[in-house]
């Protein structure tokens, strides 16, 4: 490569460097003689299918030689010693070129070592390189050969395969060696050949260049002189005639060979230009083969560094069998002594054959004589005994005759006992007879006060039952809806006639039963509201959030206070059927319609924790509920919207006429249009619609056209003051449709209640709920004091109270141990996170706040998991970095028993949600005495009120709060905490005592949704009346 940049360098400055001439250089140029034209220097290596770009088979022009005569070097003002020394300097990077191949050569140890073993070998190749040299440099062209890589490969192979023709094998690869070797000799010697020819080129393209530019000097002299003639035209004639003299002796200067002379000059110079150029490409292919060549080298030294590892396998094989043959040697000694020692086995063998059998009768023989001895031993003590016998039955013959006398006495005495016991036995039959009657006088008078009042002490559980055993009745037709509606309030008003009914019947045919259960109709007064729940979620037996614990306890509450609550929910396939009892199906089928047809439904029934429940398994092709999990799907909008129909088809086809139908999130938001627009005009009217929106952030928005699959009216709901989308009017709104269709707007707390009516709270639907806020209200939801009760927690290592606080610390004992947390520090105070990790809950401060944890010297525990996959794996990340830590523990999964311990165990429990509707964590970890350490925002707002904030009541202060979602904000609160519970120990524990007795059940909530049910059913009736 270096001497083709310097060719070319050459070639630039013999064409465009400047060139003046001397002028005692003769003005005259000899025509010159053809040159024969250059071989291509790059030729095909022998059998490697290694070809040059530059011998492609194109023939190169014709280059013509100057004319002997002509100097061969020319040196104008320097230059030609210039270009003198950059030819040489091509020279020497060529040599320098050929220097490092051979060094590189001699520095294969290999082949030295080749060379000296094999002489021979080295002179037959010597010998082909001479003869290979003699072809390159020859016109003839003849191209090389040599042996295929693929042929080395081969015996490569072959070696592999079998060691014995290893030697054969090696002598192949040197012999190969020797002719790559030979080659690279003889490619050198024909690029020093190229490389002098280039050189040679160079110096004519300068003397071609020079005498161009003389010509072209001369040329513009001549014009100079015709210019300076014209102008003088008008002169005298002796200067006419000197023109025309000079003009003649400048023709006879200027003959035609200097005009042929300068043409050919040109065609020469592109011919030399042309020339230089595939120069310049045999060299590079020359290059190139050489570094083939030298690959080749490297690939031989490989080769051959394998067949010495080779044979220093064979050479531990051959020494392992000679180890394994003295092995077989010594093993059939062995043999023999084996065989050898096996019959005196056998001899010994036999031998204790014949003892054991003289032993087996040996002791056959002892056993008889002892059995022998028993009998003998017997005898003896028979014989002792007759005596003895013998003489006490003397004894005996008196004594019998003593207790007959006696015997008579008490015959006597039992005579007259008789008689007084027979006086005393009609007395107390008397006694017995008039007590009789004082008894069933008062069970008469007992019977008719119990009829009077309703039965308490059954368990929720029975009353749903026998709900749902008269509506299964009624939707099969055996009942019918007047006599239903009575069966229901008698239940309704837990009248002892229906339960004693009941349980009368419990045994006996249902046609019996129910003959039984219609004598007891009467007309008795409703005692309460009839609520029916729509909802996709129920704990515990559908969860995925809160939802499903808001349907339970609130409906749980609601059935406290008097009031009928039914609650519809979807069939799963992944529900936890073992929390439902009695499930059944029942023989009616519902139909329902969706996408221009009928569609049957199958209802279960079934209760769960008290609560009467109707499960609706659509029998649709597409399996709405059978697909594994409760949302997540691509076609939850059609799913749903289904469920919805079905509902109501349910409530109408059975009859039923309920005060309140509630539904929930965008899920059941169809239920409101549908109602109104379908099914109020068929006479299920009875009813106020609520429906309450857990989180705004899911709306379950959808193109307007697939609102048409639960038959509502596309035309007529898609407008701006109905159910489309605010930002997309293309686009229906399920949420924002049940909230202008419903009678009762809610959201699950009155701080939320309040940000949703911004631009940023409301995603969307700000306008729309200050629009209908007359009607919209937050209710701080409650939690389940019941399943989340320290006192009864069977989760718990030991269970504890607000009077008993020993049984916290025993359970950060018991969670220390269960994690691997240290306990060196039993007072080390413990921060706690119970979330899911998403975005809302603030998992940049999650993050922050286990390490701050660290910095102040706490232990920090965290449960979840994420759904989103980088959080998730970044969260990965971090528990794998405190894998082996005494203080931090990451559990990146969901575990129900684990939530109770850690709220149970932890001294603070961390909630920095960016937005909370509502949020149960602070309420249960309240419950469980851990203190709250959450930002002010939703729900944690209105539950969680700073220690230090002066401005609260102090029987309200409760935790530790921050406003802004900052890490300083964050640190802030901590750094209270850790303070308090450092160095007001006393104090702490009082404030443990408080947050556990805060009221946080449904109860309080209960009453205000009792309140708006009550108030808009009462506004219903006053209309009905007007």
């Amino acid at each position: 490569m270096a001497a083709a940049a310097m060719s070319t360098c050459l070639l630039s400055r013999g064409l465009s460097g400047p060139c003046r001439r001397d002028s005692s250089f003769p003005r005259t140029f000899a025509s010159p003689a053809p040159r024969r034209r250059l071989l291509p220097a790059s030729c095909k290596m022998r059998q490697r299918g290694l070809r040059c770009s530059a011998s492609s088979g194109s023939r190169r022009p014709q280059v013509k030689k100057a004319s002997p005569d002509r100097p061969p070097s020319i040196v104008v003002n320097g230059e030609g010693e210039e270009d003198a020394a950059l030819a040489e300097s091509v020279r020497t990077a060529d040599r320098e070129i050929v220097a490092d191949d051979s060094e590189d050569d001699d520095s294969d140890g290999v082949v030295i070592d080749v060379e000296n073993q094999n002489a021979d070998r080295t002179e037959a190749s010597d010998s082909t390189a001479m003869e290979t040299n003699l072809a390159i440099i020859s016109d003839t062209g003849q191209q090389l050969s040599g042996i295929q890589v693929e042929d080395l490969m081969g015996m490569i192979k072959n070696a592999e395969k079998n060691i014995l023709l290893l030697n054969q094998a090696r002598v192949s690869a040197l012999e190969d060696l020797n002719d790559t070797l030979s080659e690279k000799k003889a490619l050198q010697g024909e690029i020093n050949i190229l490389e002098m020819k280039l050189a040679e080129t160079d110096a004519r393209i300068r003397v071609a260049a020079q005498e161009k530019m003389h010509a072209e000097i001369l040329e513009d002299q001549l014009g100079k002189l015709r210019s300076e003639l014209i102008q003088r035209s008008g002169t005298e004639q002796s200067e006419q005639s000197i023109f025309e003299n000079e003009n003649i002796h400048l023709s006879a200067e200027k003959p035609l060979s200097y005009q042929n002379s300068t043409h050919f000059l040109n065609e020469e110079l592109s011919s030399l230009r042309a020339e230089n150029v595939s120069l310049k490409n045999d060299i590079e292919a020359l290059k190139t083969e050489l570094n083939s060549l030298k690959d080749t080298d490297e690939r031989v030294m490989v080769l051959e560094k394998q067949r010495f590892h080779l044979e220093s396998a064979l050479e531990d094989l051959e020494s392992k069998l000679s180890v394994s043959q003295e092995d077989v040697s010594k093993l059939s000694s062995l043999k023999f002594e084996y065989k050898d020692l096996w019959e005196k086995v056998e001899n010994l063998q036999l031998l204790l054959d014949k003892a054991t059998k003289q032993a087996d009768q040996a002791i056959v023989e002892l056993q008889q004589n002892q059995e022998l001895r028993k009998k003998v031993d017997k005898l003896e003590e028979t014989l002792e005994e007759a005596n003895v016998y013998k003489v006490s039955s003397e004894k005996l013959q008196q004594y019998n005759e003593l207790m007959q006398q006696k015997i008579k006495l008490l015959e006597e005495r039992l005579q007259r006992s008789d008689e007084e016991i027979h006086s005393y036995v009609q007395l107390y039959q008397e006694s017995v007879n008039e007590f009789q009657d004082t008894l069933n006088s008062l069970k008469e008078e007992s019977r008719k006060r119990m009829l009077d009042e309703p039965v308490d002490n059954m368990p929720r559980e029975f009353w749903s039952h026998l709900l749902l055993k008269i509506d299964g009745w009624l939707l099969e037709k055996k009942l019918s809806a007047d006599d239903a509606k009575l069966l229901r309030e008698m239940v309704w008003k837990r009248d002892r006639g229906i339960c004693d009914a009941y349980m009368a019947c419990k045994d006996k045919s249902e046609l019996e039963a129910l003959a039984t259960f219609l004598r007891l109709i009467s007309a008795p007064s409703s005692p309460g509201l009839y609520v029916v729940h729509i909802a996709a979620e129920m704990a515990p037996v559908a969860k995925v959030g809160g939802l499903g614990d808001v349907v339970t306890g609130l409906s749980k509450a609601l059935q406290k206070r008097g009031h009928l609550v039914e609650i519809i929910v979807p069939k799963y396939d992944c529900m936890q059927y073992d929390r439902i009892l009695d499930l059944r199906a029942l023989d009616a089928v519902v139909e329902s319609y969706f996408d221009g047809r009928l569609y049957k439904n199958k209802v279960w029934v079934g209760t769960v924790d008290g609560l009467p429940v109707y499960f609706i398994e659509p029998l649709h092709p597409d399996k709405f509920f059978w697909r594994g999990q409760l949302y997540g799907e691509p076609d939850d909008f059609k799913r749903f919207s289904f469920f919805s129909r079905a509902a109501l088809e349910l409530l109408l086809q059975s009859g039923k006429k309920p005060d309140i139908i509630h539904c929930h999130d965008w899920q059941t938001a169809f239920v409101a249009p549908l109602y109104w627009d379908l099914y109020a005009p068929k006479g299920l009217n009875s009813a106020r619609i609520c429906f309450t929106c857990h989180n705004f952030e899911y709306q379950g928005t959808a193109p307007a056209s697939e609102l048409a699959s639960c038959g509502l009216d596309v035309q007529e709901l898609n407008r701006p003051d109905r159910m489309q989308d605010n930002s997309a009017h293309d686009r229906i709104n399920p949420v924002k449709g049940a909230v202008v269709f419903s009678n009762i707007v809610t959201t699950v707390s009155p701080t939320y209640a309040q940000e949703v009516r911004t631009a940023e709270g409301g995603k969307g639907l700000h306008s729309t709920l200050n629009l209908h806020s007359k009607k919209f209200v937050g209710i701080l939801n409650g939690i389940d004091t019941d399943e989340w009760n320290p006192a009864t927690d069977a989760f718990l290592e030991v269970q504890y109270s607000s009077n008993d606080l020993q049984g916290k610390a025993e359970n950060k004992r018991a969670i220390r141990r269960q994690l691997g947390l240290s306990s060196a520090n039993a007072l080390k105070p413990m921060v706690g996170c119970v979330t899911r990790l998403v975005p809302q809950k603030g998992v940049h401060l999650i993050r922050h706040a286990l390490y701050r944890t660290l910095e102040l010297g706490g232990q920090f525990v965290l449960l979840g998991s994420s759904p989103v996959p980088h959080i998730q794996r970044e969260f990965d990340g971090i528990a794998n970095q405190f894998r082996n830590h005494d203080d931090i523990r990451l559990i990146l999964k969901y575990d129900e028993s684990l939530s109770h311990h850690i709220f149970a165990a932890s001294d603070m429990l961390i909630i920095p949600s960016i937005f909370e509707p509502c949020g149960l964590t602070q309420m249960i970890a309240m419950r469980y005495g851990s203190i709250p350490i959450a930002r002010k925002t939703g729900g944690l707002n209105d539950s969680v009120f700073d220690v230090d904030d002066e401005t609260i009541p102090f029987q309200f202060r409760n935790g530790y709060t921050f406003l802004n979602a900052d890490e300083q904000g964050l640190n802030n609160a901590l750094e209270r905490a850790f303070s308090h519970y450092n160095n007001d120990p006393q104090s702490w524990q009082q404030l443990v005592h408080k947050v556990m007795n805060i009221e946080f059940g449904w109860d309080p909530s209960a009453s205000q949704y009792e309140e708006l049910y009550s108030k808009s059913v009462a506004r219903a009736r006053a209309a009905r009346l007007n």
